[in-house]
């Protein structure tokens, strides 16, 4: 068993490193004529005139997913904490299958909430509606099933007689939850938080659908933007040439963040089994 898991995770790790390296043969054109920095601060993206620039397109992608993590974090923890401590077991098992059934949903179906229902809100609060802060807010609702069932499975796997050993002290249910069970689960309550920001920067139909894909830094909530993987969804299907090659470099740009997200995982999870030995 354990040489067919190691068999599997070999060969996922050489389709993973096949996907770099064909992403990169395809850049590589268009890094021969521009430089990394140049493609990385240059301001502005206008494929007709030859300017390559993903800064926008990038704080873009960084802003609406640090938004979504900002609102998804507490209504998770909320929930780990509900299920864990206060639900009884019938009902959080409901509260749970919901959350399993929500990370289920396709996120096209979010966008097409968010479309007919989200942006004419904010439309009506502050035009155009179509801005980072809807994007935010769907893909909030996104990651916060798998934020929230991580930081579940990380409270659930606090020993018991750390909350004995802190009710023997005096301590009450909120005290024990702040003081002891929430720090010792705090390596696996972020991994949850870097697996929900991975989905979050990766997303693409949903924040398209909302976010009103103007390729500009967006100096309010109420701004509309374009995030990296909708610009290469937009324009993939008529770009030709160095535009086409600009487009790799988006996609190997993105390959890269995520690759520093589950690296981030991978060390919270080394964090978290070291502590308890197991």
């Amino acid at each position: 068993m354990g040489a067919i898991a190691q068999s599997l995770a070999m060969v996922s790790g050489l389709i993973l490193l096949g996907m770099i390296l064909f992403l990169l043969k395809e850049s590589l054109p268009l890094l021969n004529q521009i430089s990394p920095w140049q493609f990385l601060f240059h301001p502005h993206w206008q494929p007709l005139n030859g300017e390559y620039g993903v800064l926008a397109l990038l704080i873009g992608s960084l802003l609406v997913t640090l938004g979504s993590v900002l609102l998804a974090v507490p209504l998770a923890l909320a929930s780990a904490l509900f299920c864990n401590d206060y639900a009884p077991s019938w009902l959080a098992n409901i509260h749970r299958r919901a959350l399993q059934l929500l990370a289920g949903v396709p996120s096209v179906v979010f966008g097409f909430w968010g479309l007919v229902t989200l942006v004419p809100l904010i439309n009506q609060w502050q035009p155009p509606g179509a801005s980072l802060l809807a994007g935010s807010l769907i893909l909030a609702l996104m990651i916060l099933p798998t934020i929230a069932l991580v930081a579940d499975s990380a409270i659930a796997q606090v020993p018991l007689n750390y909350r004995h050993t802190a009710s023997s002290l005096g301590l009450g249910r909120w005290a024990t939850l702040r003081g002891a069970v929430l720090p010792s689960a705090q390596s696996g309550i972020l991994a949850g938080i870097v697996l929900g920001a991975g989905r979050a920067i990766g997303e693409t139909m949903a924040v398209l659908m909302v976010s009103g894909n103007v390729v500009q830094i967006p100096e309010s909530l109420f701004d509309s933007m374009r995030t990296l993987t909708a610009n290469i969804a937009l324009e993939m299907a008529y770009a030709t040439d160095s535009h086409r090659g600009a487009l790799f470099v988006s996609g190997l740009l993105l390959s890269l963040i995520i690759t520093g997200f589950m690296t981030l995982v991978a060390i919270a999870r080394h964090q978290e089994v070291s502590p308890h030995g197991r």
